[in-house]
């Protein structure tokens, strides 16, 4: 074979796996992903990534993802990596940046918005009091 590493993506459906009793679903997801890599890229070894293990397991074991998006790494000796594809890693923390400021900024609108409420509390009341 060649020297290099053989890099594929692949989209995965899940969807088989709502077959199987709700007890069961996420690990027959891991069961399809490894046939799915085993047919592809035409070997018997494969690895998942802990990231991607992660991610089917992160919204419990009975309801896992329908499809996730694949990155596969054929090595050397044969054996194949399976991990998640993410297209921009640099933009998932731009995202996760924007999401801490924007509390911030909402506390400073509050905080700037009271004292506009109190000046003009005070200027309602000094045309009150000339009028009399």
């Amino acid at each position: 074979m060649s020297e290099e590493n053989t890099t594929r993506i692949y989209t995965v459906n899940l969807a088989k796996a709502w077959d199987t009793p709700k007890y069961r679903r996420t690990d027959r997801v891991i069961n399809i992903i490894k046939e799915f890599t085993r047919r592809h890229m035409q070997t018997n070894k494969v690895k998942i990534d802990q990231d991607l293990n992660r991610h089917i397991w992160s919204r419990g074991k009975k309801n896992p993802p329908r499809k996730i998006i694949l990155r596969m790494i054929k090595e050397d000796d044969d054996t194949v990596v399976v991990s998640s594809f993410i297209e921009e890693k640099g933009s998932e923390l731009s995202e996760e940046s924007v999401e801490v400021e924007e509390p911030k900024m909402q506390e400073e609108k509050k905080v700037e918005e009271e004292p506009k409420m109190q000046e003009e509390k005070k200027v309602e009341k000094e045309p009150k009091d000339k009028s009399k």
